[in-house]
Parts: C-alpha cells; structure tokens; sequence
C-alpha cells in the first residue's frame, strides 16, 4: 500500500546559527583550507552505514572561505551563543503546525563524512513534537519540528576531491517532518505546498531556488526510500509517481528470483582483464591504461533481469558503483555493445561457464576500488530477493531518481557537547502564540473575499507565491480576475511558445495595469502587449488603442461577410467571436464584440 510522507528544510533569513556571520552566498574567496574525513563509532560501538560507504570514495576536501565565513564555519572555534531569532523563528513555526514544545533545547551532532561540513557533523535540535495539519485529506501529523545548520555549498567535484564553499555553512534551518500519511503523490505536492505557506507567512524565510528543499519518503510495502534534495515543487508528484514505479519493479523482482529458485548466497569476485585487453571499448581501454582491472561475477539463474522491457536491475547497480567513482557497469543483458563483440562475451561466458539463463557483470576500475565496487553490487543483489531496498535517492530532472547511500540510522547521532541546553522562556512562548499568522486556510479565504476569486485561483496565488505581486496590482487595477489571467495564464502561455518571460518585470505589468485604470486599453490587450513588448523590446500602448465604434462594426461585418455561409450552424457566435478577436489584437472589449456581433448576425438573418 503506497504511503509517502515529507522532511521539508527552510533556510531562515538571520545571521548564521551558531556566529554572527551574515547568511548569504558569496564569490568573494578569500582564501582555503583541507580536511579529510573519517567514520567514528557511535557511543554503541556501531558504525553509520551511510558514513561507512561515503569512506570508501577515499575523497579530501577543499573548503574555500569567504568574508561570510569565520572560525566557526572552519571548525576551529566552538560555536557561539545560539541564534536567538532563529530559536524564536523555530517556536512560531512550531506552534503554527500545533506542536508541544520542548521545555529545553538540547542539540545533536548528526554524522555526515560527504564533506558538506568541516566538522563532519550537522548540529540539530528538537523545538516542537506532535504536531498536525488539518486539510482535505484529512489530518497530516506532524511529529518533529527542529533547528538545525545548513551545509557549505558543493562548489565542484574533482577526481578524488570535493570543493565546498564556507559561505552558506551554518545558515539556520528549520526541518518540518510529517508522518507517512500521505496516499496520493498529488497530496504529497499540496501538503508541501500548505508547509511551504506556513514557512513564508513567518516573513523570516530566504526564498528562492535552494532555500527550500523536499526530502520525499515514500512506501508501497512498508520499507521506506528517502528521495533526498527536491527543490522544485512542480517535481514532486512526478517523482513520486516514479519511484512508486520503481518500487513496484523490485517487488516484482524478488518474485521472479524467488520463482527461478535464484540462490544469491555465492558470488565469487573473478579479474577477467586478459579476456578485454585489446577490447574496443574506450571505457574498458581507458581503465586498463590507467591500471586499472576489469573484474565480474557470474549471476546464475539472472538473464533478462538486468535489463528487459519488465526488470531493470542493472540500472540500480550502476547507480551504486557511480557514487564510489566507478563509471558504470557492463552487463550480458546489453551485451555486445558499447564496443565489447560478441566474440568477447562468449570467452566470458565460457570464463564463467554459464548456461543459458545465467547472466554476467563486470567493471573496470583502480583494483582496490573496483573489488569495493563489487562488494556493494554483491550485497544490492542480495538484497534484492527481499524487494525493495531502504535507501536515499536523489531527484533528476525528468523525475526519476538515482542511488546515493544506504538510508542512515541511529549510529549517526550522538551527543553535542558544546552547545549548553537553552531553557524556553515562557514569557516568549506566550508572545509568539499571541502574534502567530493566519493559518493556510484563513488566508485562502481572505484572498478568496478580497479579490473576488474562487477558492482554486487563491490556492494558486499561495503556493505560488504570488500574494505580494498579487496585493500591488489589484492596488492599481481592482479587477482580481484580470490580474489572475495576466499571471497564471497569458504569461505561461508566452513562456511555453519559447518566449523569455523573466523579461516581464513587475516596472512591466504596473505600467500595463495602470494603462487599464485609465482606460488607454482594455483587458483583451494584455496578452497582444506583452507578446508585442517580448519581441520588440518596447511597450508602445498605442497599437492597441481601443477602436471607435465605427472601425469595430466595419471588423466585424467584413468576418461575417467572409465567413455568411456558416451562418446557420450551430456555435456560430462563438466561432466568429474568435475571429474577430485575433483580428482587433486586443483594441475591443470581448463584451462590446459580442454584443455587436449578435446584433449584426441578428440583422443579417432578416
């Protein structure tokens, strides 16, 4: 039964959480610095399986500084006093979502080798528990509300080395996780949308690409997969909707190896380098030339689950080794191909002496890494006779999602020792519960009663983020369905015929609406003058001067004329009010038109 539920992380726009260092991105480097980063045991004696995987990559990192950065972004300094606004910022959000906050705040080291933090570790505290939404689909819990320090900023990857940036390190952020209660990837996007509106009402968030980010879990049989990084809302139902796919894939998977008696107890590591060495393959060529070795295991009982119209297990595979710096994999599924011949597969097959329905992988690689490559495979193949697999994934652009490590447990968690618990001020509590901003559905009605719109155009306005734009215009032009057009419609439709919209400017569209206030055009022009201005550059509200009465009937009686022998047929009005409504260009109210043209018709039937 698909279940999916949110972890949702918003940048605060304060100063950093733990220095006084102002919160914004910089190119101003100034100058950098090296770590390298190892696993440490939890206080059980256990090791993170993420942060164990993450060693094997064997990377350094490079951390550049900037004049947003100091000592305590370097780990050279323990951190200072916590931010007192962003605790505050933490609470209000917290009592938004009905939580119980915590009569003391007491912050976590959570593991994190990946090189996003010089540290190695994230700082994070628990604010608020048992909190709940209401909405359509019922009540969304929502059991944590915590603070916590963003990372440094991937600047790029390297052979063997990460650059990262101090100056988005230690931005404060709040993470909002529901419970998995969602059953539909459409109420998955509308959830992120209500939190997303709770965050923005605060007027204490960063917004813009990046500020925001959705982690996904998401279940059809009970085994969670975390899709971690979503920053796109328009992304969400999409992903969701794949990875279920996914899923589903796996389960059928481990069917059909139960089905086939496939034993995934035995796999035994073989260097099949001598079989490829004057191989074709530039991939193969290239590894073996930098000393590398090409090395494979036997997968009895495994053809067409690979790669086939139904399986795609060589896809998951490939995702594992990629993240340990291995290009890829070659698999008898899609074999001969990618410059290995068919000579070359039957000498592996023989190699391995395979039957008919058995199958073969290989990857080439620096041996050590290539082995650590296998090892992995070796265990995602095992694992797949249980069906899915809980792990994190990371979004693609298309919607799919692709390996990144094993889902992190308990181990990674651990004590701060250098923050002091914070005791919550009950004076403060009682003055943000007494100042906390409408609620979701309060707002949606109030939009609903202001502007005159139905309750999904102010849905829209909202999870847009369209309220403030929203407010200036109707203040020049109070026609909220005009405005509503203008922006949800007229220009998507501009941006979706390939025109550069980011060029119509708020300057733009007040101009434009001011235009209509005093009656220099009429609404139908708004679509003519912002295609006209995307292509010409100007605004020029003359071409679209209204037309006088006379000019309008001529329009009108010349359409009629061109078109009088579909005068008879059903829908003619509306037909011709097309017509006549690409010819005036937006100088003629749709009304007038309308009313012109059924008198003329009228007339014309006598």
């Amino acid at each position: 039964m698909f279940k999916a539920g949110l972890e949702i992380h918003q940048q605060l726009d304060t100063k950093k959480l733990f220095c006084s260092c102002e919160s914004y991105l910089s190119d101003n480097v100034q100058g950098e610095f090296r770590r390298t980063l190892r696993p440490v045991q939890s206080e059980m004696g256990e090791y993170d399986a993420a942060a164990m995987m993450e060693s094997v990559r064997k990377r350094t990192f490079k951390y550049q500084i900037t004049e947003n950065s100091c000592l305590v972004e370097m780990d050279e300094e323990p951190p200072h006093e916590v931010n007192k606004e962003a605790l505050e910022i933490a609470i209000e959000v917290s009592l938004m979502f009905h939580c119980k906050i915590v009569d003391e705040i007491h912050f976590m080291r959570k593991l994190v080798i990946d090189g996003s933090n010089t540290s190695g570790f994230q700082r994070t505290a628990l604010v608020g528990i048992n909190g709940y939404i209401d909405t359509e689909f019922g009540r969304i819990s929502i059991p944590t509300v915590c603070l916590e320090e963003e990372a440094a900023r991937k600047i790029e990857e390297r052979e063997g080395q990460a650059v990262y940036r101090l100056d988005r390190l230690g931005i404060p952020l709040i993470e909002i996780t529901t419970g998995a209660d969602m059953k539909d990837p459409s109420e998955v996007k509308k959830i992120a949308q209500i939190i997303g509106y709770v965050l923005r009402s605060t007027g204490k968030v960063k917004r813009g690409l990046g500020s925001i980010r959705q982690d996904l879990n998401v279940s059809i049989d009970t085994t969670r997969v975390e899709v971690k990084g979503v920053s796109r809302l328009s992304l969400i139902d999409k992903i969701v909707k794949y990875e279920m796919e996914r899923q589903n894939m796996l389960i059928e998977l481990a069917k059909e190896i139960s089905n086939r008696k496939i034993s995934t107890d035995k796999f035994k590591i073989e260097d099949i380098t001598d079989i490829l060495k004057n191989s074709e393959s530039k991939i193969i060529r290239n590894g073996i030339s930098k000393g590398g070795r090409v090395l494979g295991i036997a997968l009895p009982g495994f053809k067409g689950l690979l790669k086939s119209d139904k399986f795609r297990l060589g896809r998951e595979l490939a995702d594992v080794v990629r993240v340990l710096g291995i290009p890829g994999i070659f698999h008898s599924d899609e074999l001969p191909n990618y410059g290995i011949s068919a000579e070359e597969v039957n000498k592996i097959k023989d190699f391995f002496k395979l039957k008919d329905n058995d199958a073969f992988l290989m990857l080439v690689s620096d041996p050590d890494k290539a082995k650590e490559g296998l090892k992995y495979i070796i265990e995602r193949i095992k694992a797949a006779k249980n069906g899915v697999v809980p792990e994190t994934r990371g979004p693609k652009d298309d919607g799919t999602t692709e390996f990144l490590r094993p889902l992190p447990g308990k181990e990674r968690m651990y004590p701060e020792t250098d923050v002091p618990p914070i005791q919550i001020d009950s004076n403060i509590l009682a003055k943000i519960k007494n100042s906390l901003p409408k609620s979701y559905d309060e707002k949606v009605n109030e939009i609903m009663n202001e502007y005159n719109l139905s309750k999904q155009q102010a849905e829209q306005i909202i999870n847009e983020s369209m309220e403030d734009k929203f407010k200036k215009l109707f203040s020049i032009y109070d026609d909220g369905n005009a405005i509503f057009r203008t922006l949800f419609n007229t220009i998507p439709e501009l941006e979706s015929s390939g025109m550069d919209v980011e060029k119509i400017t708020m300057d733009i569209l007040e101009k434009i609406f001011q235009a209509l206030r005093q009656n220099e055009i009429v609404k139908e022009a708004i679509p003519f003058i912002l295609e006209d201005f995307l292509r010409t550059g100007n605004i020029d509200f003359k071409k679209f001067k209204v037309l006088d009465e006379h000019d309008l009937e001529e329009i009108i009686k010349s359409i009629i004329k061109l078109n009088e022998n579909l005068l008879n047929k059903e829908n003619i009005e509306a037909v011709l009010m097309g017509k006549i409504m690409k010819e005036v260009k937006g100088r003629a109210e749709g009304s007038k038109v309308n009313e012109m043209l059924k008198a003329l018709i009228k007339k014309e039937e006598k």
